[in-house]
Protein backbone atom coordinates (compact mmCIF):
# COMPACT_ATOMS: atom_id res chain seq x y z
CA UNK A 1 0.00 0.00 0.00
CA UNK A 2 1.63 3.42 -0.67
CA UNK A 3 2.13 6.21 2.00
CA UNK A 4 -0.53 8.44 0.37
CA UNK A 5 -3.85 5.65 0.84
CA UNK A 6 -2.12 4.70 4.43
CA UNK A 7 -2.06 8.56 5.68
CA UNK A 8 -5.79 8.81 3.98
CA UNK A 9 -6.63 5.57 5.73
CA UNK A 10 -5.63 6.56 8.84
CA UNK A 11 -6.96 10.37 8.59
CA UNK A 12 -10.45 8.35 7.53
CA UNK A 13 -9.97 6.57 10.63
CA UNK A 14 -9.92 9.36 13.48
CA UNK A 15 -12.81 8.68 15.87
CA UNK A 16 -12.64 11.89 18.40
CA UNK A 17 -14.97 10.65 20.66
CA UNK A 18 -13.10 8.11 21.44
CA UNK A 19 -9.94 10.40 22.41
CA UNK A 20 -9.53 12.05 25.60
CA UNK A 21 -7.70 15.54 26.09
CA UNK A 22 -3.63 14.38 25.50
CA UNK A 23 -5.10 11.68 22.45
CA UNK A 24 -6.76 15.09 21.14
CA UNK A 25 -3.59 17.02 21.75
CA UNK A 26 -1.50 14.58 19.98
CA UNK A 27 -3.55 14.25 17.09
CA UNK A 28 -4.29 18.07 16.30
CA UNK A 29 -0.01 18.48 16.25
CA UNK A 30 -0.24 15.10 14.19
CA UNK A 31 -2.33 16.93 11.50
CA UNK A 32 -0.77 20.20 12.25
CA UNK A 33 2.75 18.43 11.07
CA UNK A 34 1.15 17.36 8.34
CA UNK A 35 0.65 21.16 7.10
CA UNK A 36 -2.75 22.56 6.80
CA UNK A 37 -3.96 24.28 3.54
CA UNK A 38 -4.41 27.60 4.47
CA UNK A 39 -5.01 29.93 7.80
CA UNK A 40 -6.08 33.22 8.62
CA UNK A 41 -3.70 35.32 9.54
CA UNK A 42 -3.51 39.19 11.24
CA UNK A 43 -0.61 40.15 12.82
CA UNK A 44 -2.56 42.44 16.06
CA UNK A 45 -1.25 41.79 19.09
CA UNK A 46 -1.78 42.74 22.84
CA UNK A 47 -4.36 45.10 22.37
CA UNK A 48 -3.66 46.25 19.16
CA UNK A 49 -7.01 46.39 16.96
CA UNK A 50 -7.44 47.48 12.88
CA UNK A 51 -5.97 50.45 12.31
CA UNK A 52 -2.95 50.54 14.51
CA UNK A 53 0.50 50.76 13.80
CA UNK A 54 1.92 47.30 12.43
CA UNK A 55 5.33 46.86 12.42
CA UNK A 56 7.65 44.80 9.64
CA UNK A 57 9.31 42.72 12.77
CA UNK A 58 5.88 41.82 14.26
CA UNK A 59 4.62 40.37 10.81
CA UNK A 60 7.79 38.27 10.34
CA UNK A 61 7.55 37.01 13.56
CA UNK A 62 4.38 35.25 13.11
CA UNK A 63 4.94 34.12 9.66
CA UNK A 64 8.01 32.19 10.92
CA UNK A 65 6.26 30.75 13.47
CA UNK A 66 3.37 29.86 11.05
CA UNK A 67 6.28 28.57 8.75
CA UNK A 68 6.25 24.85 8.60
CA UNK A 69 2.50 24.01 9.82
CA UNK A 70 0.48 25.90 6.69
CA UNK A 71 0.64 26.37 2.91
CA UNK A 72 -1.46 29.63 2.43
CA UNK A 73 -1.82 32.21 4.33
CA UNK A 74 -5.23 34.71 4.23
CA UNK A 75 -4.81 38.53 4.25
CA UNK A 76 -8.06 40.43 5.33
CA UNK A 77 -7.31 44.05 4.40
CA UNK A 78 -4.56 45.81 1.64
CA UNK A 79 -3.99 49.24 3.59
CA UNK A 80 -2.96 50.36 7.30
CA UNK A 81 -0.01 47.97 7.20
CA UNK A 82 -1.85 45.10 6.02
CA UNK A 83 -0.08 45.48 2.44
CA UNK A 84 3.47 44.40 3.93
CA UNK A 85 1.80 40.77 4.44
CA UNK A 86 1.76 39.61 0.98
CA UNK A 87 4.84 40.68 0.30
CA UNK A 88 6.84 39.38 3.51
CA UNK A 89 4.62 36.01 3.07
CA UNK A 90 6.49 35.69 -0.66
CA UNK A 91 9.82 35.22 1.18
CA UNK A 92 8.63 32.76 4.09
CA UNK A 93 7.22 30.50 0.90
CA UNK A 94 3.27 31.16 1.62
CA UNK A 95 0.78 31.57 -1.17
CA UNK A 96 -1.82 33.86 -0.72
CA UNK A 97 -5.14 34.72 -0.28
CA UNK A 98 -5.23 38.25 -0.49
CA UNK A 99 -8.76 40.72 0.48
CA UNK A 100 -9.38 44.07 -0.46
CA UNK A 101 -11.53 44.82 2.78
CA UNK A 102 -14.74 47.06 1.89
CA UNK A 103 -17.45 48.69 3.58
CA UNK A 104 -19.67 51.81 3.37
CA UNK A 105 -16.49 54.34 3.39
CA UNK A 106 -16.29 54.76 -0.42
CA UNK A 107 -12.60 56.35 -0.10
CA UNK A 108 -11.19 53.62 1.92
CA UNK A 109 -12.77 51.14 -0.46
CA UNK A 110 -11.30 52.25 -3.63
CA UNK A 111 -7.31 52.50 -1.42
CA UNK A 112 -8.12 48.49 -0.96
CA UNK A 113 -9.23 47.94 -4.12
CA UNK A 114 -5.98 49.78 -6.23
CA UNK A 115 -3.63 48.78 -3.43
CA UNK A 116 -5.26 44.66 -4.35
CA UNK A 117 -4.31 44.96 -7.84
CA UNK A 118 -0.90 46.96 -7.14
CA UNK A 119 -0.06 43.51 -4.94
CA UNK A 120 -1.03 41.26 -7.55
CA UNK A 121 0.38 43.01 -10.04
CA UNK A 122 3.77 42.55 -8.26
CA UNK A 123 3.29 38.94 -8.27
CA UNK A 124 2.31 38.63 -4.22
CA UNK A 125 -1.78 37.11 -4.79
CA UNK A 126 -2.69 33.67 -5.95
CA UNK A 127 -6.07 34.38 -4.95
CA UNK A 128 -7.65 37.83 -5.09
CA UNK A 129 -10.79 38.68 -2.54
CA UNK A 130 -12.77 41.42 -3.18
CA UNK A 131 -14.85 42.14 -0.09
CA UNK A 132 -15.55 40.22 2.99
CA UNK A 133 -19.40 39.46 4.33
CA UNK A 134 -20.32 43.08 3.38
CA UNK A 135 -23.31 41.94 2.49
CA UNK A 136 -24.23 39.92 5.70
CA UNK A 137 -23.16 43.31 7.67
CA UNK A 138 -25.38 45.49 5.04
CA UNK A 139 -22.86 47.83 4.47
CA UNK A 140 -22.74 47.69 0.34
CA UNK A 141 -25.67 47.56 -2.60
CA UNK A 142 -24.99 44.34 -4.36
CA UNK A 143 -24.54 46.15 -7.58
CA UNK A 144 -21.49 48.37 -5.61
CA UNK A 145 -20.06 44.95 -4.94
CA UNK A 146 -20.68 43.49 -8.43
CA UNK A 147 -19.14 46.47 -9.89
CA UNK A 148 -16.00 46.43 -7.50
CA UNK A 149 -15.75 42.45 -8.70
CA UNK A 150 -15.39 43.15 -11.88
CA UNK A 151 -13.06 45.97 -12.09
CA UNK A 152 -10.65 44.35 -10.53
CA UNK A 153 -11.02 40.82 -12.96
CA UNK A 154 -11.00 43.27 -15.31
CA UNK A 155 -7.28 44.40 -14.20
CA UNK A 156 -6.30 40.97 -13.08
CA UNK A 157 -6.70 38.75 -15.80
CA UNK A 158 -4.50 35.65 -14.36
CA UNK A 159 -5.72 35.84 -11.13
CA UNK A 160 -8.94 33.95 -9.83
CA UNK A 161 -10.89 36.81 -8.32
CA UNK A 162 -13.95 36.21 -5.90
CA UNK A 163 -15.86 37.06 -3.21
CA UNK A 164 -16.17 36.02 0.82
CA UNK A 165 -18.97 35.45 2.44
CA UNK A 166 -21.41 33.13 4.58
CA UNK A 167 -22.13 30.36 2.48
CA UNK A 168 -25.99 31.04 1.58
CA UNK A 169 -24.74 34.12 0.34
CA UNK A 170 -24.07 32.60 -2.90
CA UNK A 171 -27.29 30.83 -2.86
CA UNK A 172 -29.22 33.63 -2.15
CA UNK A 173 -27.27 36.38 -4.15
CA UNK A 174 -26.65 34.27 -7.79
CA UNK A 175 -26.03 37.20 -9.72
CA UNK A 176 -22.45 37.85 -7.24
CA UNK A 177 -22.64 33.93 -7.18
CA UNK A 178 -22.25 34.55 -11.23
CA UNK A 179 -19.69 37.25 -11.42
CA UNK A 180 -17.03 35.25 -9.54
CA UNK A 181 -14.22 32.99 -10.57
CA UNK A 182 -14.25 30.97 -7.75
CA UNK A 183 -16.80 31.17 -4.34
CA UNK A 184 -15.15 31.89 -0.83
CA UNK A 185 -17.02 30.78 1.55
CA UNK A 186 -16.86 31.35 5.64
CA UNK A 187 -18.40 28.27 7.02
CA UNK A 188 -19.21 27.96 11.44
CA UNK A 189 -21.67 25.81 12.54
CA UNK A 190 -20.61 27.60 16.21
CA UNK A 191 -22.15 30.68 14.42
CA UNK A 192 -25.57 29.11 13.79
CA UNK A 193 -25.81 27.78 17.20
CA UNK A 194 -24.63 23.45 15.95
CA UNK A 195 -23.20 21.41 18.78
CA UNK A 196 -19.85 20.06 18.07
CA UNK A 197 -20.97 16.25 17.86
CA UNK A 198 -22.99 17.40 14.37
CA UNK A 199 -21.21 20.31 13.47
CA UNK A 200 -18.61 18.40 10.94
CA UNK A 201 -21.68 17.03 9.34
CA UNK A 202 -23.09 20.54 9.20
CA UNK A 203 -20.18 21.87 8.03
CA UNK A 204 -20.35 19.42 5.10
CA UNK A 205 -23.87 20.73 4.47
CA UNK A 206 -22.81 24.43 3.79
CA UNK A 207 -20.00 23.60 1.98
CA UNK A 208 -22.00 21.50 -0.66
CA UNK A 209 -24.74 24.36 -0.28
CA UNK A 210 -22.09 26.83 -1.94
CA UNK A 211 -20.66 24.40 -4.25
CA UNK A 212 -24.65 24.07 -5.94
CA UNK A 213 -25.13 27.31 -5.95
CA UNK A 214 -22.03 27.74 -7.87
CA UNK A 215 -21.74 24.62 -10.19
CA UNK A 216 -18.80 23.80 -11.77
CA UNK A 217 -16.44 26.64 -9.60
CA UNK A 218 -14.48 25.93 -7.25
CA UNK A 219 -15.14 26.42 -3.36
CA UNK A 220 -12.65 27.08 -1.14
CA UNK A 221 -13.83 27.58 2.23
CA UNK A 222 -12.03 30.57 3.48
CA UNK A 223 -12.72 30.51 6.81
CA UNK A 224 -14.23 27.56 9.69
CA UNK A 225 -13.10 27.56 13.19
CA UNK A 226 -14.24 26.38 17.00
CA UNK A 227 -13.48 29.29 19.76
CA UNK A 228 -11.67 27.30 22.66
CA UNK A 229 -13.52 30.02 25.44
CA UNK A 230 -16.13 32.15 25.81
CA UNK A 231 -20.39 31.90 25.98
CA UNK A 232 -21.96 29.45 24.17
CA UNK A 233 -24.32 29.79 21.35
CA UNK A 234 -27.36 27.57 21.26
CA UNK A 235 -25.86 24.10 21.55
CA UNK A 236 -22.07 24.79 19.97
CA UNK A 237 -20.40 25.45 23.55
CA UNK A 238 -16.73 26.46 23.45
CA UNK A 239 -14.06 24.71 24.97
CA UNK A 240 -10.52 23.63 24.51
CA UNK A 241 -11.75 20.00 24.12
CA UNK A 242 -14.26 20.80 21.34
CA UNK A 243 -12.06 23.64 19.26
CA UNK A 244 -9.44 20.52 19.67
CA UNK A 245 -12.29 18.15 17.81
CA UNK A 246 -13.25 20.39 15.65
CA UNK A 247 -9.87 20.98 14.57
CA UNK A 248 -9.30 17.33 13.91
CA UNK A 249 -12.63 16.55 12.06
CA UNK A 250 -12.25 19.60 9.78
CA UNK A 251 -8.79 18.84 8.67
CA UNK A 252 -8.91 15.04 8.37
CA UNK A 253 -12.03 15.55 5.95
CA UNK A 254 -10.55 18.36 3.72
CA UNK A 255 -7.52 16.95 3.37
CA UNK A 256 -9.26 13.54 2.67
CA UNK A 257 -11.78 15.10 0.01
CA UNK A 258 -8.65 17.38 -1.39
CA UNK A 259 -10.82 20.67 -0.09
CA UNK A 260 -8.77 23.56 0.39
CA UNK A 261 -9.74 25.20 3.58
CA UNK A 262 -8.68 28.08 5.57
CA UNK A 263 -8.65 27.64 9.54
CA UNK A 264 -9.40 30.80 11.61
CA UNK A 265 -7.38 31.64 13.11
CA UNK A 266 -4.01 31.51 13.21
CA UNK A 267 -3.56 33.90 16.68
CA UNK A 268 -6.01 34.74 19.76
CA UNK A 269 -7.32 38.40 19.47
CA UNK A 270 -8.50 40.52 21.65
CA UNK A 271 -9.88 43.23 19.53
CA UNK A 272 -12.87 40.92 18.75
CA UNK A 273 -14.65 40.78 22.41
CA UNK A 274 -15.60 44.25 20.92
CA UNK A 275 -17.97 42.84 17.85
CA UNK A 276 -18.47 38.83 19.05
CA UNK A 277 -18.38 38.88 23.01
CA UNK A 278 -16.10 36.73 25.05
CA UNK A 279 -16.16 34.14 22.62
CA UNK A 280 -14.56 36.58 19.89
CA UNK A 281 -10.47 36.16 21.59
CA UNK A 282 -10.28 32.78 21.53
CA UNK A 283 -10.19 31.66 17.98
CA UNK A 284 -6.60 30.78 17.68
CA UNK A 285 -4.85 27.77 17.37
CA UNK A 286 -2.33 30.15 18.88
CA UNK A 287 -2.86 32.01 22.01
CA UNK A 288 -2.03 35.83 22.17
CA UNK A 289 1.15 35.14 23.94
CA UNK A 290 2.04 33.36 20.12
CA UNK A 291 1.93 30.03 22.17
CA UNK A 292 0.42 27.20 20.44
CA UNK A 293 -2.56 25.82 22.37
CA UNK A 294 -2.36 21.85 21.93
Amino acid sequence: MSYRKEKMMSLAGVQVDALDREGLKEQSRVLLNEKMHGICFSPYEGVQKPGDPISEAQIRRKLALLQPYTKWIRVFSCTQGNEQIPVLAREYGFKTLVGAWLGDDLEKNEEEVAALVYLANKGYVDVAAVGNEVMYRKELQEEALIDYINRVKKALPEIPVGYVDAYYEFTNRPKITEVCDVILANCYPYWEGCGIDYSLLYMKQMYYQAQAAAPGKKVIITETGWPSEGESLGAAVPGYENALKYFINAQTWSQTQGIEMFYFAAFDESWKVDAEGTVGAYWGLWDQHEELKF
